[in-house]
């Protein structure tokens, strides 16, 4: 494998440390950015360093975190800020490559293989920068792949450097659970650990082929990856400004007990993300649905549409049949995320089969761009679906967001 240099940087705490930059008194105190704090949606969505020592994480309910830590900041999320410290550090990463692949808001990529000087040294200097320029920190990992990379920038934080070679990482991360393995959830980690695969490297020395009957394809990348075997390269960052999805998701004010409250919360996301397609001329193709249950354990799933349609209805139809399709209902059911995948421009041409309504598809389009119009003049709840009129467990405030790759959620395409 040809010898590369790659690096992971991730800015700590993101949103609580952009807090602590625009608000100097914040600093040195120990602040959460939270949700609504009314609502029992209210939860931790990201903590300084010393709310982190007091025991606060991410995805704790409001008052758990107060009870942890008395003295905890509750701020109110204000992610277009978010989203321009994120292209301002992008700006800094293009001073040194064009190979820049986000990975979400705070972290991204970077190769720097053509920069023919000690890695350590770029990486000292970015992380210097960065701080210099925006007033927050970012941890950096260096290795040979993308994988170890970003073990790498999880290692040590905050505002640190670490490096993984060839040479030394089986000492450095064969030690680690398998969890820390980019893409091993908690699922896959539950079946390793029946199989006796507690560390990645347990992992790595697995017999392959055992692995690949048991897990498939999963399984055999796991494989890979523990082996320091990671080959995928980092991306141009203008390769990933076209948006691959379009979703909205919510967290109700109260767990979802039924498939016909389910599908209510699915109509009124559905009518953003509609609205959104129609809005950046684009159309999907598919769909995916993800719940989160009261255990606080996300569920996935996606499927094809059988036409490109930018229509709310089409979306919220086709999410509901998935969700009552794959969902057990062991428990309840508390947020909720529609997302419109397999994007392709809204003029790309479709041949229609003998058997499509397209006539009534095209009929629904004209009615819903009809209410985008309503919508843009007198206000976005001024006209809406009856389901949604005696929906008391939607959030009073509902906003949207466009989902670019690797999750990303700050700008349009």
């Amino acid at each position: 494998m040809e010898r590369r240099v790659i690096l992971h940087s991730d800015a700590n705490a993101f949103y609580a440390s952009v807090e602590c930059a625009l608000n100097p008194a914040l600093r040195g105190k120990a602040v959460a950015v939270c949700g609504s704090t009314e609502n029992r949606h209210g939860i931790v969505l990201a903590k300084s360093e010393l709310a982190k020592r007091a025991g606060v994480k991410t995805g704790m309910a409001n008052w758990q975190a107060k009870a942890l830590c008395r003295d905890l900041i509750l701020v109110s999320p204000r992610h277009d800020i978010y989203a321009q410290f994120s292209e301002r550090l992008r700006e800094i990463y293009a001073r040194y490559t064009d190979y820049i692949e986000p990975f979400g808001l705070d972290e991204c990529w970077l190769d720097v293989t053509a920069r023919k000087i000690d890695p350590r040294a770029l990486a000292d200097e970015i992380r210097e920068r960065v701080k210099a320029e925006l007033g927050i920190t970012v941890s950096v990992g260096i290795s040979f792949n993308k994988v170890f990379a970003k073990l790498g920038s999880d290692l040590k934080k905050p505002d640190a450097v670490t490096e993984i070679t060839r040479e030394n990482f089986r000492e450095k991360i064969w030690r680690l659970p398998c969890s820390e393995l980019l893409y091993c959830g908690r699922a896959t980690t539950e079946k390793f650990a029946k199989m006796g695969i507690k560390t990645i490297g347990d992992l790595a020395v697995f017999p392959r082929k055992t692995l690949f009957s048991r897990l498939g394809k999963n399984g055999d990348t796991l494989w890979r990856f523990a082996n320091g075997l990671d080959d995928s390269p980092v991306t141009r960052l203008e390769e990933w400004a076209q948006a691959k999805s379009v979703g909205h998701g919510i967290t109700c004010v109260a767990d979802l007990e039924t498939a016909e409250e389910v599908k209510g919360v699915i109509v009124a996301l559905a009518q953003d993300v509609g609205q959104r397609l129609r809005a950046y001329g684009l159309q999907a193709r598919g769909i995916q649905m993800t719940v989160r249950d009261s255990a606080l354990a996300f569920h996935s799933w996606q499927k094809q549409l059988p036409f490109p349609t930018q229509c709310a209805a089409d979306l919220a139809d086709a999410g509901a049949a998935l969700v009552n399709e794959r969902y057990g209902w062991a428990k309840k059911i508390r947020a909720v995320t529609v997302s419109a995948i397999s994007l392709e421009r809204a003029d790309t041409p479709y041949q229609p089969s003998l058997f499509d309504e397209e006539g009534q598809r095209q009929k629904r389009k004209k009615i819903e761009c009809a209410l985008d119009g309503i919508r843009e003049r007198f206000g976005q709840q001024s006209i809406r679906p009856a389901v949604l009129l005696c929906d008391n467990k939607l959030p009073e405030e509902k906003g949207g967001h466009a989902v670019l790759p690797r999750a990303q959620k700050s700008k349009k395409p």
